[in-house]
């Protein structure tokens, strides 16, 4: 098992780092700089690179340019049809992880949560901290800490599920965190549930952001079409960032077709981390 601990105060220091170069990527900062910019020698930077990704800061950044995304962009043809074709159900999970998701009736929906118990925790991942929350019917909620309090994570989880009751447990749904940020578990287990709240729009939209592959990126557009709503591209928008579970339905796999990443719940740093961390996960493994 990961020491998320660690891991997550890692994926501090690189969030810095993102943010330093995004600020100053037109004049190329030497490594030296971007040490410094999270107050770390060379030496030291590049050993925490290597532990939380496993390849050299450079090539990790060549992952966060346009020029990649474009890239992604490029090779993004018909992949949401193909994967559905081949009856994969969920090759977008993180590390072969496989995700079942159920939806909750147009009845609950409109109940708002009511008669529906809601256990939570905050615990650390190799993104940074997060909150988990899940139901007798699976996980409904997971979202990063950013800026602001931990509570206002979940007065927004109190927010989409308005009439449900909520109780702080993070010894039962710190296994859950586990399962899902362990990226070094030699076997896959067993399926994981989760249980969404959200119009039948937004259903399709998070369905299909399901059949995106590890390492891959589609457009907003590229949705549109899957779902058979090709002028529907901002509304699509709208339900990717109406999202409840980062990434285990990939909205960060969505970026926009000039090949700019876009904004992302947690920020958009962690945004260009997720995707630079899988790009780096299928580098490494080919």
């Amino acid at each position: 098992m990961q020491d998320f601990k660690q891991l997550s105060k890692d994926y501090q220091r690189v969030e810095q780092a993102i943010k330093f170069l995004e600020e100053n990527f037109n004049r190329q900062p030497s490594l030296r700089e971007i040490a410094e910019s999270v107050n770390l020698s060379e030496y030291h930077f590049q050993r925490l690179f290597s532990r939380w990704v496993g390849i050299s800061p450079k090539r990790f950044l060549q992952f966060l340019t346009k020029e990649y995304a474009k890239k992604l962009i490029e090779n993004s043809n018909n992949i949401l049809d193909a994967t559905y074709d081949s009856g994969l159900s969920s090759p977008g999970r993180l590390h072969d992880l496989f995700v079942n998701c159920e939806a909750v009736t147009p009845g609950k929906y409109k109940a708002k949560g009511r008669g529906v118990k809601i256990t939570y925790g905050v615990h650390p991942s190799v993104f940074g901290d997060c909150l988990l929350a899940t139901t007798q019917r699976g996980i409904c909620h997971l979202e990063f800490v950013s800026s602001g309090k931990k509570t206002d994570l979940v007065n927004r989880l109190q927010d989409k599920w308005q009439n449900a009751s909520l109780k702080f447990s993070p010894k039962i749904t710190r296994p859950l965190v586990d399962r899902i940020f362990d990226f070094a578990a030699d076997q896959e287990p067993a399926p994981l549930h989760l249980y969404v709240r959200g119009t039948n729009f937004q259903i399709k939209v998070w369905e299909a952001l399901l059949l995106i592959p590890l390492g891959r990126a589609v457009t907003y557009e590229d949705i549109a079409r899957h779902i058979g709503m090709p002028r529907a591209a901002r509304a699509v928008g709208n339900a990717v960032g109406q999202n409840p579970i980062s990434c285990l339905i990939p909205c960060h796999r969505v970026i926009r077709k000039m090949g700019v990443f876009g904004n992302y719940g947690g920020g958009p740093a962690r945004k260009k981390a997720i995707l630079g961390w899988e790009a780096a996960r299928q580098f490494t493994d080919t």
